[in-house]
């Protein structure tokens, strides 16, 4: 008989964790000489600046700064790994920009572009309904969208599926809707929210560098301003994600000021709920001269975020573009979280991405199981949490309040 079992808050997240990390390493002088003033920062929890990030980067040994991450990861969740169950629907792929990077963008007279009505968004989460508990929805700017089209969408959901959590919009689609329906970031927040918006998945922050944006999606907001707009809702009681798509033309300088500045969001609003790097994918995209990142510049990064940002609670390894194997990997450099059982994605997989759609609760608990780790199903808000035994769709079990990580 299939059940869930009870979790304990110790099993959550240790609010005593940087103690812990101090137990869990060496002492100082056990690592190379260099490292020695970025040990004594984690022991301390003191934030490490853009020099001691660069110097991560440039270690030559990947399975040290692994090694790192992942004490720090398990000094503040020792062996427990999250993730939910959602669903990922695309609600249009016209867009009145043309990223460089986008492979998922159409204009509007484009054979395969597709605008979702609301019954038909509503019929796409209907076979999941019992299934889930989040439906993650971005897409393209739609030209005829202003707030009142997202208000009905978002009040349609909530009355058919009232117990499923709205994750929905990037910073860049919350300014087009201001825009076009002229009224203020924080008008327009407030409004979605009253609707049934719950929280932003943190899509677009691609490279918070305006002179990389300019090359690689030019048109969109500007650095500054995707801050601002994720201010705005944590202002707002709204809680976000955040992400960095690396590996296109910027530099390791770059990525390193790019965790700085959200890291100094956090400071002022703690309205970050988790990071999410994602390497750039560029099969089907118009950026020639953009990298590709391997296996281990996908884990050095995983491992660099999970150092450098000590106030952002957790780190997905993204499935949807790492591949399984990849984000299974991560775990053991700093990663805590793996995006859920998604069941429908578009965005990645039109980029290339060849994850399979077809996982369960079961197979991907299992598989963190493999990695000899305790997979523990979340809620959107890391508020409420099950310890995963095995898939059953009976959802009864013990939910149990997380404090707030406090740094």
């Amino acid at each position: 008989m299939s059940s869930w079992g009870p979790v304990s808050k110790s099993q959550l997240v240790n609010p005593d964790w940087i103690q812990s990390l101090n137990e869990i390493l060496p002492p100082t002088d056990h690592f190379p000489t260099h490292l020695w003033s970025i040990i004594d920062n984690l022991r301390k929890g003191i934030p490490l600046n853009k020099e001691q990030g660069l110097s991560l980067y440039n270690l030559q040994d990947l399975n040290l700064l692994g090694y790192l991450a992942n004490s720090v990861k398990v000094a503040r969740y020792g062996k427990s790994v999250f993730f939910n169950s959602n669903l990922h629907v695309n609600h249009t792929n016209i867009c009145r920009l043309a990223c460089k990077f986008c492979a998922f963008r159409r204009g509007s007279k484009a054979k395969d572009a597709y605008s979702l009505s609301i019954a038909e968004y509503i019929e796409r989460i209907r076979p999941f309904q019992n299934s889930i508990d989040e439906v993650h929805t971005v897409g393209g700017l739609h030209p005829d969208w202003g707030v009142e089209h997202y208000e009905e969408l978002y009040l349609a959901t909530k009355t058919e599926f009232p117990h499923i959590h709205i994750k929905s919009l990037t910073a860049v689609e919350v300014q087009h809707i201001a825009t076009i329906s002229n009224i203020s970031i924080t008008a327009t927040l407030d409004r979605l929210r009253e609707a049934g918006l719950d929280s932003l998945p943190g899509g677009g922050a691609e490279i918070l560098n305006d002179d990389i944006r300019d090359i690689i999606c030019k048109g969109k907001e500007s650095s500054q301003e995707y801050l601002d707009i994720h201010c705005a809702a944590h202002r707002l009681g709204i809680q976000t994600n955040c992400t960095m798509l690396f590996g296109t033309v910027e530099s390791p300088e770059h990525r390193i000021e790019h965790l700085i500045s959200l890291r100094s969001l956090q400071q002022e609003t703690n309205g970050f709920q988790c990071f999410v790097p994602y390497p750039y994918l560029p099969d089907n995209s118009r950026l020639p001269e953009a990298q590709l990142s391997s296996t281990s510049e996908i884990l050095r990064m995983i491992a660099l975020s999970r150092l450098m940002l000590n106030n952002i609670p957790h780190i997905k390894a993204y499935r949807m573009n790492f591949g399984d194997s990849n984000a299974f990997l991560a775990l053991n450099y700093g990663a805590d979280d793996v995006d859920g059982t998604v069941g429908h994605e578009e965005i990645m997989h039109e980029a290339g991405s060849t994850t399979h759609l077809s996982d369960d609760r079961t197979s991907l608990a299992q598989s963190i199981i493999d990695e000899d780790l305790v997979p523990i199903q979340r809620n959107s808000l890391y508020s409420n949490f099950k310890k995963y035994i095995d898939d059953d769709d009976d959802n009864s079990g013990v939910n149990l309040p997380m404090a707030r990580l406090e740094v």
